[in-house]
């Protein structure tokens, strides 16, 4: 069964999350540089790719404990029973009820508190405001 957060219930939780989404952030951007520079890597390598090999498996063991790391830290962050939806923009989402129907609550990194939702459907393009 899912958990609903009240409005309140979700803010007081936002001085935990915020910095969990910052770290987040932070190495979601490393891991994209990681992967283009691997991805860029890869295409050299198509054509005369000798002696990159080496090369090659550090990018490869660097992406894989990048990515480890940025899903340790979206679990930490689920683990408060919110949804991470966009790593980059800072979104969260919050379960909660609204007129007996599930909605979410939606907060941005850098908003003072949470004054919008969205229809489960809907995503942040569908956002309205609280009051």
């Amino acid at each position: 069964m899912a958990r609903y957060f009240t409005r309140e219930e979700a803010e007081a939780l936002l001085p935990q999350i915020e910095p969990l989404l910052l770290d987040v952030q932070r190495r979601h951007s490393a891991l994209v540089a990681l992967r283009q520079e691997l991805e860029a890597l890869q295409q050299r390598m198509r054509g005369n790719g000798h002696g990159l090999h080496q090369q090659l498996e550090r990018l490869q063991r660097q992406h894989a404990l990048a990515l480890e790391e940025v899903n340790r830290v979206i679990r930490r962050i689920h683990a408060f029973g919110c949804q991470l939806k966009d790593p980059a923009m800072g979104l969260i989402d919050f379960p909660a009820l609204r007129d007996g129907r599930e909605i979410l609550l939606c907060w941005r990194l850098g908003e003072e508190g949470i004054h919008w939702w969205h229809e489960t459907t809907t995503g942040f393009l569908g956002r309205q405001p609280l009051d």
